[in-house]
């Protein structure tokens, strides 16, 4: 693991700046180009108009709804459609809960890609694909009107929601896209429309394997914090990751984007020391999650793990314990539902940890713009706890955080924590949410948990154990993942919409800057005891108490 851990860290030092720069001079401001024109132009939209946070909110949501309804449509009909290589179209129960998955940049698969009713070539490429582009674009557009917010002296517009989206794909996505799509295809992922083929195996039987479009997939699966798989093992599967060099590119491309948001805040916000000290408490915690993930995963409990010498069960030889973690811990902490290895094989410590990346609000760095939001929230959460502290008003960019802003801030934060909790509770009491329980005890409480953990924060990872495809399931999830992903958006953009045209105060002597050592352990802890506050008990009834009783 330790040269791609190199390679991964010398590559997001290298391009944090320029990407970062670019990206804040592409998306916000500047001439529109011609294929943006034309799109507003078809869609009847006024790309120099500006929205308040309410226009701006109405906007996100029905598109999203535009999307729910015809990506349902496309996974109900499926089966009629071209390209569908013999698979069926999917139950009505299924098609919502894929349809909501995906446009709320979950891609939690209650589904095979192998199966009857796995999505096909068309509902891929125009489907699943088209959502990976736009629900990343949608956390990038939430992330940029709060910066606007905090920026903005006048007014009461934070952009457009319309111009932020196809800038943020066409300008972002789409290019980095492209590149790494093609590096994979060149490092061996498949990239084909040859369908289902018959092959005779070393032991003289025969096998079926699936090809499809699987390179040009991949690279904005990964990028986007989307993760769906192409196969049922998604990144565990050869033509999806074939090689320890592919595996440490898809590593990169899960960091790439959410990190470079950051520099993305502090060059639009003039504050670049700021900038510097986000990422410094993203790299600690992510630091912090990566060690203790290792620690748990490398620890021989148990008869089997010493007598093989750690915890294989479930690894892709290919890849090894210390690549897998890596992974893992990187899909979790990103909002990135990829895997290549099996989470519910992981120790039972291991498996909290995933968890614990999940639960901390997945800004380590989190998603596409969602990751850089969920972090001002906590950045916004240490700034008015060391205002308490030190007799002052809170401010950050010198801008006045009162009751109602911490109000917004505080609706936020609760949002995942009471829906994840309420749905695991109603899971585990009820015989429809415990009938897919593959295991007892705690660790069939952790599988519950995580299902619901993993839909809530837009993750989409799965522990493999808990039959998600039951109609409980499905719509329960569906509700989570919608409560999950556009109420946290609307506290941000009610935020967003205080924040903007108000006139900042001049810093004084006792005002607290956000910058230095101290802010980033102070901010650093807030996050940790937010999450500690609200899941200690959850996790102590779950990870924590199987790891204890193995």
């Amino acid at each position: 693991m330790l040269w791609q851990a190199l390679f991964i860290l010398t590559v997001l030092l290298v391009v944090h700046v320029p990407l970062g720069d670019y990206m804040a001079r592409a998306l916000d401001g500047g001439r529109h180009l011609k294929i943006e024109r034309a799109l507003y132009r078809l869609c009847g939209v006024d790309p120099d108009s500006e929205q308040d946070w309410r226009h701006y909110l109405l906007a996100l949501l029905a598109f999203s709804v535009v999307s729910i309804v015809v990506l349902f449509g496309l996974l109900t009909f499926q089966g009629v459609l071209p390209w569908n290589i013999g698979h069926e179209g999917m139950p009505w129960d299924m098609a919502l809960h894929t349809a909501v998955s995906f446009t709320t940049n979950t891609s939690w698969q209650n589904y095979a890609g192998e199966s009857p009713v796995g999505h096909t070539y068309l509902t891929l490429m125009a489907g699943l694909g088209v959502q990976a582009f736009a629900s990343a674009a949608v956390g990038m557009c939430a992330g940029l009107a709060l910066i606007r917010g905090l920026v903005r002296r006048s007014g009461a517009g934070l952009g457009n929601f319309w111009v932020d989206l196809v800038r943020s794909i066409v300008r972002v996505l789409l290019p980095l896209a492209l590149v790494f799509g093609l590096a994979l295809i060149g490092l061996g992922v498949q990239q084909n429309l040859s369908g289902p083929h018959t092959v005779q195996t070393l032991a003289g039987g025969a096998q079926t394997l699936l090809g499809g479009p699987v390179g040009s997939w991949e690279s904005i699966k990964l990028m986007s914090g989307d993760g769906g798989g192409f196969f049922n093992v998604s990144s565990a599967h050869p033509f999806e990751n074939p090689s320890a060099m592919t595996n440490a590119i898809e590593i990169l491309l899960m960091l790439l984007v959410p990190t470079a948001f950051i520099r993305l805040f502090g060059r639009m916000s003039g504050d670049l020391k700021l900038g510097w000290t986000m990422l410094a408490v993203v790299a600690i915690l992510f630091g912090l999650l990566l060690t203790a993930g290792n620690l748990a995963q490398s620890a021989q409990t148990g008869t089997v793990a010493q007598a093989v010498g750690g915890q294989f069960e479930g690894t892709e030889t290919r890849i090894g314990i210390p690549g897998s973690t890596l992974f893992g811990v990187t899909a979790t902490a990103s909002a990135d539902g990829a895997l290549n290895s099996s989470y519910d094989s992981f120790s039972s410590l291991g498996g909290g940890v995933l968890l614990a990346a999940m639960m901390l609000g997945e800004i380590a760095p989190g998603g596409t713009g969602s990751g850089l939001y969920g972090l001002i929230m906590a950045v916004l959460v240490a700034v008015f706890l060391g205002g308490l502290m030190v007799g002052r008003t809170p401010e950050l960019m010198g801008k006045r955080i009162g009751h109602h802003e911490m109000r917004n801030v505080m609706l936020y934060s609760l949002v995942g924590p009471t829906l994840v909790l309420t749905f695991t509770a109603i899971a585990i009491a009820l015989p429809e949410g415990r009938s897919s329980m593959g295991n007892v005890g705690a660790h069939g409480l952790t599988e519950v948990l995580y299902a619901y953990t993993s839909n809530v924060n837009s993750n989409g990872s799965a522990m493999a154990g808990l039959n998600g495809n039951t109609p409980f399931y499905n719509l329960t999830m569906t509700v989570a993942m919608l409560g999950g992903r556009y109420l946290p958006i609307a506290f941000v953009l009610a935020l967003a919409g205080r924040m903007v045209g108000r006139q900042p105060a001049p810093a004084t002597a006792g005002t607290l800057r956000p910058h230095g050592i101290n802010f980033v352990v102070l901010a650093t802890g807030a996050a940790l005891i937010l999450a500690l506050l609200n899941f200690l008990p959850a996790l102590s009834l779950g990870p924590i108490a199987d790891g204890l009783t193995r």
